[in-house]
C-alpha cells in the first residue's frame, strides 16, 4: 500500500512539474504571433519570432488581411529592407532578455507601413498567451504598445 501511494505521489509531482514547466516555457516571445491592426482590431499578419544565441528576431510569416497584397514590398523602409517583400521581412532585430525578468529589449522593430524604426520592448503577458510589443523613439514613455496574440 505504501508503494502504491509513493508511486501516485511521484506521478503527481511529475505532472505538476510538467505543467509548471509548460507555463514557464510560454513566457517568451519565441513562437508565432498574430499582430492586430490598431484601427480595425482585425488580425493583420502572423509574425514568427525566433532566438539565436540569446538574440531575438522576428519575420512576417503571413499577411492575413483579406485585401493584403501577398507580393507587397516595404516601399517606406529606409535601410537594407527597402523594396524587400513583406513576406519574410525581418521586422524585429536584436532584442535580448533582461536578466531576471520576462522582458526583451535592446533591439528594434520596423513598421513596414511607415518605414519607421523604433526601439523595442517585448513583454509576454497572460501566461505567455499575449505579447505586449512596445515601439518607441527615445524614451519608452514616448511610443505605443500593440498586443499580439500567440498562435495556438
Amino acid at each position: 500500500m505504501k508503494t502504491t501511494r509513493s508511486v501516485i505521489r511521484a506521478a503527481l509531482a511529475v505532472v505538476a512539474l510538467c505543467v509548471v514547466a509548460g507555463a514557464q516555457a510560454q513566457m517568451t516571445p519565441v513562437g508565432n504571433w498574430h499582430s492586430i491592426d490598431d484601427k480595425t482590431g482585425e488580425i493583420k499578419s502572423q509574425i514568427q519570432i525566433s532566438e539565436s544565441d540569446g538574440v531575438v528576431s522576428g519575420r512576417i510569416d503571413k499577411l492575413l488581411r483579406k485585401e493584403a497584397d501577398q507580393k507587397a514590398v516595404c516601399k517606406e523602409c529606409t535601410d537594407d529592407r527597402k523594396d524587400k517583400p513583406l513576406l519574410g521581412l525581418e521586422i524585429i532585430r536584436g532584442a535580448k532578455k533582461v536578466d531576471g525578468k520576462d522582458v526583451w529589449e535592446g533591439g528594434h522593430i520596423v513598421d513596414p507601413d511607415s518605414g519607421t524604426i523604433y526601439k523595442l520592448k517585448m513583454t509576454p503577458v497572460e501566461g505567455g498567451k499575449k505579447l505586449e510589443v512596445r515601439g518607441f523613439i527615445g524614451f519608452a514613455l514616448l511610443g505605443r504598445t500593440q498586443t499580439w496574440v500567440r498562435v495556438p
